[in-house]
């Protein structure tokens, strides 16, 4: 922990502490005056020092986090193999969905016999299976690529729909929330930091990649949706790479300006501007 946290949390402990107290007799010299923060003006001072607690040591709000955990949900395809495959999806509002490619689409290569089929792709909303279908893919034809990602669409569900924010600058040390259905067993989350860019336009970073997490979401300290966790490093679960969120990925996905109000609130931004 930084000296400057360290010294907002004693401050903040200490203002914590003077809030609390009762009421009692203000003594002062004779003619010093005597200044007590109102109720409003101690409420705005708290208030400040805690965003500066969470910015200082990359909190989110636990409020907005479990928020946040309604917008995701378990995604399941089925392939000609009678295997079933599972992973992530994130709410984009009018049962449109942002996941990856590799979990709705057999990709060319990775199927060494060329024959392997996805016949059905389901979500879980209340319990139930949902039928998707996908409407829109990247260019990959290998996993871990800056094409792996897919819309897919269900009818209309009444699930909360997340900010995407194209323009997160993907800065080191930023601080990172990742949610995503680990090993099938429901959504789970799990936090890090902004390690590297790759020279394929994806992002390292230390965060749980357990299988399933693939297309869940990947949030900054403002509960945006600014990526997707895609792949790991073979035989590390901790070595983690995020596809940052770009506007093409949003091109069939109807917007606020375009639509009635309640759909995907995209920033249409590039990295960086």
């Amino acid at each position: 922990m930084s000296t400057s946290a360290f010294r907002t949390i004693v401050v903040f402990a200490c203002l914590l502490a003077t809030a609390a107290a009762t009421v009692g007799r203000v003594v002062a010299h004779k003619d010093e005056p005597v200044d007590i923060p109102t109720p409003g003006a101690r409420a705005k001072m708290v208030a400040e020092i805690k965003q500066e607690i969470q910015n200082e040591m990359g909190l989110l709000p636990v409020r907005l986090l479990r928020e946040r955990r309604s917008s995701f949900v378990e995604l399941y395809a089925y392939d000609n193999d009678g295997e079933t495959n599972y992973g992530t999806a994130g709410y984009l509002g009018r049962g449109y969905f942002l996941t990856v490619k590799h979990a709705v689409v057999a990709l060319t290569g990775d199927d060494e016999r060329g024959t392997r089929k996805i016949t059905s792709v389901k979500v879980i909303y209340k319990g139930n299976e949902i039928p998707a279908r996908v409407i829109d893919t990247g260019d990959a034809d290998i996993e871990v690529h800056s094409g792996d990602w897919a819309i897919i669409k269900t009818k209309e569900l009444d699930l909360p729909a997340l900010h995407v924010d194209t323009s997160f600058a993907y800065d080191f040390a930023d601080p990172i929330f990742r949610l995503g259905n680990d090993y099938s067993k429901g959504i789970i989350l799990s936090t890090g930091y902004v390690g590297q860019r790759t020279s394929n336009g994806l992002v390292t970073c230390l965060t749980d990649g357990h299988p399933g997490v693939s297309g869940g979401g990947v949030l900054d300290q403002r509960g945006d949706l600014v990526g997707i966790p895609i792949g790991r490093m073979q035989g590390d679960y901790r070595f983690s790479f995020i596809l940052p969120i770009r506007s093409e990925m949003l091109r069939k996905v109807p917007t606020s300006d375009r639509t009635e109000p309640g759909t995907v609130l995209a920033v249409i931004a590039e990295p960086g501007h």
